[in-house]
């Protein structure tokens, strides 16, 4: 249901049975405090409730589209809010944002939640039982719940205080899903900052209108209060986003350096191979050389061998052996070959 409550006080009582026309703040010829819940209510549903309390145009465009940054604006004698809330779902430790619009005005609280959080039937029910602090007017109820929203970030920040001491036990990981892990959690981190930043200077000009609107002392003391909350928080996630800042670079850069002597293992691991590869081919080359020196020196001495084996053998026939220069021509022959042969292996370089 878009309208979760609406109720009429009256010197901090609820008066039962209010109809619509008690929703402009008055009931039984007193004066009287409106206080409406609405969630995610329909154009339709929050221009009834714009109607019967005059609200401006454009803060009730905000209130409908939503989305919109942490500000406090005025408009005549009515106050608009927009909250930024955060909750942790207990289920997972999910950090879930959302968005709060307040209508403050002399006589009614209008308060239009797009989000599950705060949890404003709990500060109502506070109130309505503790009536003094609920007479005080719509500053009390606007007191309420700023304190609910910035009591909601306790457990945010706990978590998030957790998280951060985790990154920091495996930030010499040198792995991707560190990075990553990091990463998102620095973008909880900013958005928890746009949410409460926005509330401390929300809440300076809260007190600088406590003496032209006359706002009762003790709620003065109870926004300061929550102001210090405000403050508190705000720097423990500007200490977050500082240490989580300088752990990504931290860690971007030891996965750089790890890749850098990767590459260079892997440069230096290559060039051992090259090293073996022309070690190899220099062996390669010298045998080569070497056989061509052994084929060299076997064809030289394979010319003269030839030849006194082919006069060795024992034939009675055969040309110039009764011939007186044959044994001259057979040696001349052997020398000629062998220095021929070893000549032309010379000019090629083969010994």
């Amino acid at each position: 249901m878009p309208l979760i409550d609406d109720a009429v006080y009256i010197d901090g009582v609820r008066l039962p049975d209010v109809t619509m026309t008690d929703r402009a703040g008055r009931g039984g010829g007193r004066p009287g405090v409106s206080w409406i819940g609405l969630y995610r209510p329909t154009d339709d549903e929050l221009d009834s409730v714009a109607s019967a309390f005059h609200l401006h145009r454009l803060a009730v465009e905000d209130a409908s589209h939503g989305h919109q940054r942490s500000k406090l604006e005025r408009y005549g004698d009515t106050l608009f809010l927009v909250l930024r809330t955060a909750r942790l779902v207990d289920e997972s430790s999910r950090i879930e944002f959302g968005e709060l619009d307040i209508f403050v005005g002399p006589r009614f609280v209008v308060s239009v939640r797009h989000a599950e959080s705060p949890n404003l039937v709990a500060v109502r029910s506070r109130l309505e039982a503790d009536p003094a602090m609920l007479a005080r007017g719509t500053e009390a109820i606007l007191y309420a719940i700023l304190d609910q929203v910035v009591d909601e970030y306790a457990p945010v920040v706990a978590r998030l205080e957790n998280a951060v001491d985790e990154i920091e036990d495996h930030l010499f990981r040198v792995e991707a899903e560190v990075s990553k892990t990091i990463y998102a959690l620095l973008g909880h981190v900013v958005e928890l900052q746009r949410a409460v930043h926005p509330m401390k200077d929300m809440l300076h000009s809260l007190q600088r209108g406590f003496d032209k609107y006359h706002v009762d002392p003790e709620l003065r003391d109870d926004l300061r209060d929550v102001l210090d909350h405000v403050l508190r928080v705000n720097e423990r996630t500007d200490s977050f986003r500082a240490l989580l800042e300088n752990a990504l670079t931290l860690h971007s850069t030891m996965v750089g350096q790890q890749q850098s002597d990767e590459m260079r293992r892997l440069t230096e691991a290559g060039l051992a191979q090259n090293d073996e590869a022309r070690r190899l081919t220099e062996a390669s080359l010298a045998q080569s050389e070497s056989v061509k020196k052994i084929s060299a020196w076997a064809a030289v001495f394979f010319g003269p061998t030839l030849i006194a084996t082919i006069y060795g053998m024992n034939f009675e026939t055969m040309p110039e052996l009764q011939a007186e220069w044959g044994y001259p021509a057979a040696i001349l022959a052997m020398l000629a070959t062998g220095v021929g042969l070893y000549v032309m292996f010379t000019v090629k370089k083969w010994l």
